[in-house]
């Protein structure tokens, strides 16, 4: 097996075990809505997700492991990818800000502050910041 080999594997395996944990929160409050199916459709190719294994995260998500963002930084990075999912398509219609909460939570964020990074994290969107300024911005909000 050669490194590269090693490396789809490693990064293949960690975007399952990312929507594994996205398709948790989604679900929940015990179900997929339609705006959270059609999400987790668009986030599956995304993340090359194929169908089967779609289904098989679908069917039980705690059996991938979950790979938190350690760093506060990472945790930015992913609340971009998803905030930008959630708003560039805008599949989820009205439950954007509420889902991307749900999120944004899921990554660690404290419920004191959620509300204010979410309204932030979609302002930042609104403008079309790329990922470093998205970051930058995020860090020195309060300042």
């Amino acid at each position: 097996m050669s490194i590269s080999d090693l490396f789809d594997s490693g990064f293949k395996d960690r975007n399952k075990g990312h929507f594994a944990s996205i398709v948790r929160v989604a679900m929940e409050n015990g179900h997929l809505s339609e705006e959270e199916r059609l999400f987790l459709d668009v986030l599956a190719k995304r993340l090359e997700i194929s169908g089967q294994e779609y289904k098989e995260i679908l069917a039980n998500p705690k059996a991938y492991p979950i790979n938190p963002p350690y760093l506060h930084v990472q945790r930015l990075e992913r609340l971009y990818d998803l905030s930008r999912m959630v708003y560039a398509d805008h599949v989820l219609g009205p439950k954007q800000k509420e889902i991307l909460t749900r999120f944004a939570l899921a990554l660690g964020f404290t419920p004191g502050n959620v509300q204010y990074i979410v309204d932030k994290s979609l302002s930042l969107l609104v403008m079309n910041v790329d990922s470093d300024t998205f970051v930058y911005e995020m860090q020195h909000m309060n300042k």
